[in-house]
């Protein structure tokens, strides 16, 4: 319990080239049962005249295929429920390779006289998916390749049962037709089943489907290095057979590349990858794409746990830049979509991966999350994109946005939510300067938005912050952290021109027009 809460606040005005800066600074000194927990000297400076950088940033989230989004499951239910509920632009959907009975639609190789075109498992999850993103555009991709492509010593076989994982469906490294024209047709098949009512298969046999989505984007298959061991030639030369054969299913689909998982090991492929000149003429490049996810070594605790996942976010960014600059360089025109983003602790999908992490951690990775957010607007990446929507024990846990035990949104659910009811493409960020002891603790950046002036301050701690805010009168506040749970963000109040932020609270104030 608080025992004394003291408070100071200085105001200082001046102007500057027609520029007008307001200082606030506030001293909070704060103490428990008597002994100090946190002392903040922070001072907060928005020059809301100066733009620094106009936003590009879309914030979204990943949809990976598991069993639990298949029909009558109460999480899949609530999953998508909530994806409707959120209503976000660009989400990326990925049935992929452990379960080869939800994500590939054709298992078998076609003969003279017959081919293995099933949809049944396919299309209630996929569905389910562009229903919930209806009026949206979506990022889909069918990661997993069908085995029968590849040269491998013998048939290639799966589970019977659709929910069974099984990681070693994808075999081979050499694909039975070296033109990609096999390969290319099969995508073309998939994606006119979902875009063009239906297709001719092999055989001239036609099957209807009815459905006529929009898909905005397709991204050409998952994390290369690991799926079927592709060289970059190898990859480049499979992304163009596919957008080859989709672009004639969907003229108006643009495409995205790579997905590589460790970006920073593999500098080398970015760059042929988008030199435009290892592409057959006519292939678009319109957005690359990779991943990062934070991960605490095996002995650290959550005490420790924040140090590390910012300081591998920080390298993480640096990375960033440096693609960044190559793709400038190489190909100026193709767009960035950093598409999964995340934490995996080291339990994952081991035996004590079925108890919970601490809930702290919910709000942790949350921060982390908006953290990124914030950072990668600075360095132009278009589409930043949270992971995932569901895990669950023995299917990477501690990535999902949804509480498989009560079936509700995590912290990261809606902290991901927080940031996209405020926050566009085309918002100003200005100058936000944050001082003071502790100040490296808070990530705060300042923004005029459509719907007036925002304030997007993060606690990348475990203690309670107390930051001034410049002007507070006429601002309110919400906020996601320890308090909120499982729920939306909460309204807190600004109390004598200061705001508290819990422990890695994710928070924005805000000035109506």
């Amino acid at each position: 319990m608080l025992t004394s809460v003291v408070i100071r606040t200085h105001f200082l005005f001046f102007f500057k080239a027609k520029r007008a800066w307001l200082v606030f600074s506030t001293l909070a000194g704060l103490s428990v049962s008597g002994s100090a927990i946190a002392q903040q000297n922070l001072t907060l400076v928005v020059n809301w005249h100066k733009t620094t950088l106009v936003s590009r940033s879309t914030p979204t989230l990943q949809v990976v295929v598991n069993p639990p989004l298949r029909p009558g499951q109460p999480l899949g239910k609530a999953a998508f429920n909530a994806l409707k509920l959120l209503g976000a632009n660009d989400v990326r959907f990925v049935p992929w390779l452990p379960y080869p009975r939800l994500g590939v639609a054709e298992l078998k190789p076609p003969t003279d006289k017959k081919t293995f075109w099933d949809f049944n498992l396919i299309d209630p999850i996929t569905t389910a998916f562009l229903n919930s993103t209806k009026g949206h555009p979506v990022v889909m991709n069918f990661s997993t390749m069908p085995a029968w492509l590849f040269k491998t010593p013998s048939p290639v076989t799966y589970p019977k049962d659709p929910n069974q994982p099984y990681w070693n469906y994808t075999q081979g490294t050499v694909l039975n037709d070296p033109s990609g024209k096999q390969l290319g047709d099969y995508y073309r098949r998939l994606a006119s089943w979902y875009v063009d009512g239906g297709f001719v298969d092999e055989d001239g046999v036609r099957h209807n489907s009815g459905y006529h989505y929009k898909i905005a984007i397709w991204e050409v298959l998952n994390e290369v290095e690991a799926e079927h061991s592709t060289s970059p030639q190898d990859y480049t030369k499979r992304y163009d057979a596919i957008v080859a054969g989709i672009h004639k299913a969907s003229p108006t689909t643009q495409f995205m590349g790579m997905a590589l998982a460790f970006p920073g090991n593999d500098m080398d492929f970015i760059k042929y990858f988008l030199n435009p000149a290892n592409h057959k003429p006519g292939i678009p490049i319109n957005y690359i794409s990779y991943h990062f996810y934070a991960s605490p070594g095996p002995n650290q605790t959550l005490a420790q746990w924040p140090a590390t996942f910012f300081a591998q976010a920080k390298g993480f960014l640096g990375t960033v830049g440096k693609i960044q600059a190559v793709r400038e360089e190489l190909s100026p025109k193709t767009k960035t979509d950093i598409d999964e983003l995340g934490v995996i602790l080291p339990t994952d999908n081991g035996p004590k991966d079925s108890i919970p992490p601490p809930h702290a951690y919910w709000n942790l990775a949350g921060s982390l999350f908006a953290y990124l957010y914030v950072e990668l607007s600075k360095l132009k990446v278009d589409i930043v994109g949270e992971s995932q929507l569901v895990g669950y024990p023995t299917q990477y846990p501690s990535v999902s946005m949804m509480d498989w035990t009560t079936n509700k949104p995590n912290a990261r659910f809606w902290v991901l939510k927080l940031l996209k009811d405020n926050f566009h493409p085309g918002d100003h960020l200005v100058d936000t300067q944050v001082s003071g002891e502790g100040s490296d603790q808070v990530e705060v950046q300042a923004y005029h938005t459509r719907s007036g002036n925002k304030i997007l301050l993060i606690n990348k701690s475990a203690s309670p912050i107390y930051i001034g805010i410049p002007n507070s009168k006429g601002a309110s506040a919400l906020s996601v952290d320890e308090k909120t749970g499982d729920n939306p963000a909460r309204r807190i109040g600004i109390k004598d021109g200061a705001i508290k932020l819990n422990p890695f609270a994710v928070t924005v104030v805000s000035w109506r027009r």
